[in-house]
């Protein structure tokens, strides 16, 4: 049986053409009977912009019995893919004159693109850390990359009353303190290379056949810490990319609402002036 969720998605899927198909047969014939179209379309896509920053809003009261927020996320993609092909008839297929206007329709195609863009990674990134082991709170990350790092010099340390032997302590501390002391390096993460992963673990091998058997237990330890690290940092790149896109989403959508209103004021005001 198909899942509630591949039902709405197809249905939204179909509304979402209907409309669009329906506007583009019935467009040219509106606009000849009605001159005024024009300031329509405007106040509907003025409608549907709010209608849509109101998902922001949703997020941030969730005890309100206003739907769940993935119903709300569903109508924010598809209301939002509808609102660039009504955008599209609103300029009349046309390039906009005046600097007021370029960056106007730049503006609704910034976040036109960023909204499909963070669609997209909405659905990756989730899938990514699943296959990574599961998703760590993103609040957490650091204490949990300072506990690994306090385990491993631990391990270390306790690697030298063991073995009567500082070999092991002394490569921690050349070679692999300042890799749990670092800060995450963001592209290969996000590309999930593991280059840096594998180069720290190949020293540690090599080490082996200079370390005490009691070392070379302890140094097993340490690599499998080394591993945690390397997926934590894989989880903080991919977390960190998804929150970040809201930085530029949200400013961009607010951007635009009040170029929109401007818009419509200046509009009326000037009796259908330039678009």
């Amino acid at each position: 049986m198909l899942r509630p969720l591949l039902i709405r998605r197809a249905v939204l899927s179909l509304l979402t053409l209907g409309a669009a198909a329906a506007l583009a047969r019935h467009y040219p014939r509106l606009e000849a009977g009605f001159p005024h179209l024009v300031f329509l379309t405007g106040w509907w896509l003025f409608a549907l912009c709010l209608g849509l920053t109101a998902y922001n809003l949703r997020k941030k009261l969730p005890f309100l019995p206003l739907l769940s927020s993935r119903v709300w996320l569903q109508f924010h993609a598809y209301a939002g893919l509808f609102a660039g092909v009504l955008f599209v008839f609103h300029l009349r297929f046309a390039v906009p004159t005046g600097p007021f206007n370029l960056v106007l329709a730049g503006l609704f195609l910034a976040v036109t693109l960023s909204g499909i863009g963070g669609w997209w990674l909405s659905r990756a990134i989730p899938r990514r850390l699943t296959s990574a082991g599961g998703e760590v709170p993103f609040e957490r990350i650091p204490v949990i990359r300072r506990d690994l790092r306090l385990q491993a010099e631990k391990i270390a340390l306790a690697a030298i009353p063991e073995a009567k032997a500082t070999t092991l302590a002394a490569f921690y501390a050349r070679e692999l303190a300042p890799a749990f002391a670092a800060r995450p390096a963001f592209l290969p993460h996000l590309v999930g290379s593991r280059a840096t992963l594998n180069d720290r673990l190949a020293a540690l091998t090599e080490s082996g056949r200079y370390l005490a058997a009691a070392e070379k237990t302890r140094a097993e330890e340490i690599a499998e810490l080394l591993r945690a690290r390397h997926s934590l940092d894989f989880h903080h790149a991919n977390q960190l990319l998804l929150k970040g896109w809201l930085f530029v989403h949200l400013p961009l959508t607010y951007g635009l609402l009040v170029f929109t209103a401007v818009h419509v004021l200046l509009v009326h005001a000037y009796s259908g002036g330039a678009r």
